[in-house]
Order: C-alpha cells, then structure tokens, then sequence
C-alpha cells in the first residue's frame, strides 16, 4: 500500500475549458508482474519498459531477487532482468513479503509449486484475511505440500516438488490467477499441464508464456470454453517488454475528453487486450468518438494509441455479459451516463459489491450529491442522464478510501457547475500515482 499521511486530502474540481494534449498512463499491474516473474525464469538479460512501480509488483520483484534473479533498474526507469532459468530458483533465505498483492502471492505458489525448495510467504493484515485454498488445491494435485494459518491464510509454507506431476485441471470458478498459477507450475513439470476454462479471464499469461518461448496452445470450444496446454520443462528466452498502459487507469482521461466540450486527447501506448477493453466498446455505442491509431503488438499484447474527442453521448443498456471485460472502469462509465441523452440501465454486477467499497452504492450516492436521478439496483444502477448539460456539482464526495470512486468524480467536476468536492484523494496514489499531473498536461486543472 502507498503511504499516506494520517488525514484526509479533500480537493475541488471544477469546470474546464477544453482539453488537449498527448498522454500516457501508468503500465498495465497485470503484465508488470508476469514480466518480472518470466524475465526471471529465462536464461540471460530481458529488459522491461514501463513497469508499474506501485508496492504490489515491488513486492514481485523483492521475490524474485530473493530467489536467485538480478533485477536492477536504470535511470531511464528500465529494468534489467537476469534471469536463473526455468527449475533454477534457489531457496530463498527469509519468508517472501507479499505485502497487500494477491497477484504476487497466487502466481509465486505456482511458480515455485514445481521447484525443489521451501518458501513461506508473509502478507498484510488485508491480505492474510484472503483464503488460499483456490490455488492450495489444484498445486496440491501437482505434488506441492503446504502448511497454511486457519482457513487456508497466510502466513504459509509451502514444500515444492520436483518433479511435480502434470494436472488436467477445469476451473470451477472464473479466475485468472488460479488459471495462471497451474500455468507457472506446468513450467517446470514433465509432461503436459492442461487447463480448461469455461469462463474466459483475462490473457496476460497464455500470451506472455508464448512470447518467451513457452510451447502453449489454446483451443476455443463452440460454447467459448478454452483449452490452454502447455508442455513442461519449457527453456524460456530472454524478451525485451514494453508494458502497455493500464486501460483501467486510460479509462480517466478518456471520459474526461469525451465531455469536457471541445476536447481532443491522445492517450499513447494503451493496452487493448479484448478480455479488458470493454469500456471502449460501451462508449463507442453511446455515440463516443475513439479512434485507435498506430495499433501494433508489443509482447504478444495488443496495443495503441487512442484519439478520443468530445462527443455528445446517449444512454445505454449493455450486455451484462460484457461484465469481466471492464469490471473496474464501471464507475467512470455511470460518469459518462450521467452525462449521456436518456437513461443507462446497468446490470449483472453484483461483483461491485465486493470491491474496495460496495462501488454500486458509493457511486449511486455520489452522483445523487451531484444532481443525478439514479436508481440503484441489486445487481446494478439505472441512470437517467443529463443530456449533456452540465451536473450541479456539490459534495463531498464520500470515497469510501476507493481509488477509483475518487477519480471517477474528478472527471464528474470538470463538467458541473459549481464543482465537485472529493473527501479524500490519498487513495489515488495507489494505481495512478500520476493522475493530477496529466489532468494538468491536459489543462483540466491548474
């Protein structure tokens, strides 16, 4: 977690002339740890650009050194990997710090679930709160052995086995880190690894694996379940990475140029992975100029750079099946409806409820404090927009500590009449630490 000082940061945001500029946004969380943890496994130096240096990959990387790799960081804010070589991590000397990162602590287990060494990861108190049975389970199968806190918790210790024994393993829940963990662990197993996902998530790792060399084959069935096989004891190539932007950090700027009249924004670099890039799609259907241009593929990842201009936007009512693929950028697109001609019914996110804050409730409150006729569902938000007139404004705004609750309502500001007050911008810091000064590139604040 960032450091934040004991009190609250409250700030005003108020109407802005137009918005111009070229922008980038920071690197993708998701990519920024896989990269570590495969640049480590790969014989030789890969070199990374653009890494999201928030605590949670921090916390990836301190792993991996701990583990054997040579990781260091350049002035021009490279990093520079050595890596030990799949089955060459060594037994590292004190526990494994994980901090608040389930990401680090999911994809470790499997990584090193395969490997002939004794591992004890360590977590905050919100993190040891986080059951690790969904992963515990499928790694046991494998031949790891683990000694875990009550309820499956960290701290725990974990026993690797070399050779570990392959798994064909189908996923009885949604999930990109158990999907990736079985993944990292199928690595360094003789034989095959195969997972069967009925439910698409998110890439990042079957791409990545396959842009170092790994021998990863995807099958997509009639019904939209993939079949990801991976043959084992993989020889990984050194790579050099850029990571692209976060599209859930791109969300920000992107509906900020879409309202503030007469904006035009470039936003560079920005990933555009289909299993995250739903946010785009929603807005295009709501009449929101975005056009992508200079598309290219940078480490097996989908990337471009995004010219988005002021449009006027109509109300909505997406696909709940379009849910997984922009589950964090819901917040800033109930700003846009807001704004939009008509009124915006969303629905099937029940998964809202359960994030930083209850994100349905917290924003249906906000954007009542701001003059908003919503709605609030059990499982969504109905908002009738404003047609493109500018909201009253008002406030606080109570974030609720939620990171995008609080950026969400800074764009909110940029078009309201008397401004919009934010309770508390410390949160901010933790995935966008950058945030205030591209608002200011942009000429949204002073």
């Amino acid at each position: 977690m960032t450091q934040h000082s004991d009190h609250p940061t409250p700030r005003t945001f108020t109407a802005a002339p137009a918005l111009s500029g070229s922008v980038a946004v920071p690197g993708d969380k998701s990519i920024s740890h896989r990269s570590l943890m495969l640049s480590a496994l790969a014989i030789g130096e890969s070199r990374v650009e653009g890494l999201l240096e928030g605590e949670d990959v921090l916390a990836t990387a301190a792993a991996m050194r701990a583990m054997g790799a040579t990781i260091e960081r350049d002035a021009d804010g490279i990093w520079h990997i050595h890596g030990v070589g799949v089955g060459g991590l060594l037994q590292p000397e004190t526990a494994l710090d994980m901090g608040n990162s389930g990401t680090s602590t999911r994809l470790l287990m499997g990584l090193l679930a395969s490997h002939d060494l004794t591992a004890t990861f360590t977590g905050d108190a919100s993190l040891s709160k986080r059951p690790m049975a969904r992963v515990t389970e499928p790694l046991s199968r494998m031949g790891a052995s683990f000694t875990t806190s009550p309820g499956d918790r960290l701290p725990l210790t974990m026993k690797g086995a070399c050779p570990a024994v392959p798994l064909d393993y189908t996923l009885p829940v949604a999930s990109a880190q158990v999907k990736s963990a079985i993944l990292l662990a199928g690595l360094n197993t003789p034989g095959i690894t195969r997972v069967v996902e009925p439910i698409p998530t998110r890439d990042h790792s079957e791409r990545m694996l396959r842009g170092f060399g790994a021998d990863l084959q995807v099958e997509v069935e009639a019904d939209g379940t993939r079949i990801i096989t991976l043959v084992g004891e993989a020889e990984l190539k050194p790579q050099n990475i850029v990571v692209p932007g976060d599209p859930s950090s791109a969300a920000f700027p992107m509906v900020a140029a879409l309202l503030v009249p007469g904006s035009q924004v470039t936003i560079s670099n920005v990933g555009l992975n289909a299993t995250r890039a739903g946010l785009i799609d929603l807005l295009r259907e709501m009449g929101g100029s975005i056009e992508v241009v200079n598309a290219r593929e940078v480490g097996g990842e989908p990337v471009g750079d995004l010219i988005v201009t002021a449009s006027a936007l109509r109300g909505v009512e997406p696909d709940p099946a379009r849910a997984p693929s922009m589950i964090d950028e819901y917040p800033v697109a109930f700003i846009a409806a807001a704004f939009a001609e008509g009124r915006s019914i969303f629905r099937g996110l029940e998964e809202l409820r359960v994030k930083e804050s209850d994100r349905i409730a917290t924003m249906a409150q906000g954007l009542r404090a701001i003059g908003v006729t919503v709605e609030e569902l059990e499982d969504g938000i109905i908002i009738e927009g404003s047609g493109g007139a500018p909201l009253a404004g008002g406030g606080p705004i109570a974030t609720r500590l939620d990171h995008r609750i609080a950026m969400s309502f800074a764009v909110a500001g940029l078009v309201s009449k008397d401004g919009v007050t934010i309770d508390d911008m410390r949160p901010v810091a933790t995935s966008f630490p950058t945030f205030l000064p591209l608002l200011q590139t942009l000429g949204a604040i002073a």
